[in-house]
């Protein structure tokens, strides 16, 4: 094995319909062979957060209509979204790869990650999921379902699934035998399908789990040198759109808690990217992680530009 890097994508790289993010893949497959040539073995995790919404969607309203499809359970949702985002890496991954001359499989995994029963986010529920509904129709769905609703940015009301926290991914053993064997894995897509332990298995609920921390665990798991988080900006900032914003092109664990404690990372976007790259760099030796666009990915690799998070 090379050099082995977890990226986790954005959702900046995948679009909001399947239109869009065929488009898009197109140029996030060129950086991922870009970093392939550059000699690295290469790990994708990827959000779902458009997509999960758009099938969860797509199944309620059809449900709503006489002779509509079956009530699609949540975990189900996150599956299929795994499914098809995978398709249109896998193909543009391997056009790119085709193109250039690489010859490397390219694989999915749907990837089931366990999540703690006893995680205090299932008791409360905060990560808006579908369509938007007025007080009286969320209510009337309360009474039917037991979901949990709350009002979202005076758009109306939305479902709220929790966010608990990645414990182990059940399908590590089969990613790790296909990375010994030079394969390009995408795994933990949208954080992976949440499950908890039951009878002796396990079985989906209904949940979603932060992506950049899905990866941060798959890259302690991996053993990988690097963990990188591509995302909308070349660099993390520190009093972002503020007159005295500053780009960071390096954070110690110590300098980004006292960023934390400071309020300077928003909770729905840069917090949790930082502190996914904390929990990897405090949790392994000599570890690194990176912080970039998807079109500087390269370049930050080579040190000329992102944010390094560093022990």
């Amino acid at each position: 094995m090379g050099k082995s890097l977890v990226i986790a994508l954005g959702g900046n790289a995948l679009g909001n319909t399947p239109q869009e993010q065929l488009e898009l893949v197109k140029k996030t497959a060129s950086t991922i062979v870009d970093l392939v040539e550059e000699g690295y073995d290469v790990v994708v995790g990827h959000g779902n957060g458009p997509q999960v919404g758009m099938v969860n969607l797509a199944f309620e309203n059809s449900h709503n209509k006489v002779g509509g499809t079956p009530d699609m359970p949540f975990p189900e949702c996150g599956a299929m979204t795994q499914g098809y985002i995978g398709y249109h890496l896998q193909q543009s991954i391997g056009r790119e790869l085709k193109k250039r001359g690489i010859d490397k499989p390219v694989a999915t995994v749907v990837t089931q990650v366990e999540v703690d029963k006893a995680d205090p986010a299932f008791q409360n529920p905060t990560k808006p999921i579908g369509s938007f509904y007025s007080k009286e129709e969320s209510e009337k769905i309360v009474a039917e379902t037991g979901y949990t609703f709350v009002e979202d940015a005076g758009r109306g009301y939305r479902r709220v699934v929790p966010s608990p926290k990645p414990v182990s991914i059940v399908e590590l053993e089969t990613v790790e035998k296909l990375v010994s064997e030079g394969c390009i894995v995408i795994t933990v897509g949208g954080g992976g399908i949440p499950v908890v332990k039951a009878d002796g298995w396990f079985e989906g609920v209904a949940a979603v789990i932060d992506k950049d921390r899905a990866s941060s665990k798959l890259a302690l798991d991996l053993k990988a040198d690097m963990l990188v988080i591509l995302t909308a900006v070349e660099k993390v900032s520190i009093n972002f759109n503020k007159p005295e914003q500053k780009d960071l092109d390096e954070m110690s664990l110590a300098e980004a808690e006292q960023y934390i404690a400071e309020g300077h990372f928003a909770k729905g976007s840069m917090l949790p990217k930082v502190e996914s790259c904390i929990e990897y760099v405090e949790n392994t030796e000599n570890g690194r992680a990176l912080i970039t666009s998807l079109e500087k990915a390269k370049d930050a690799l080579q040190g000329k530009t992102g944010t390094i998070i560093h022990a």
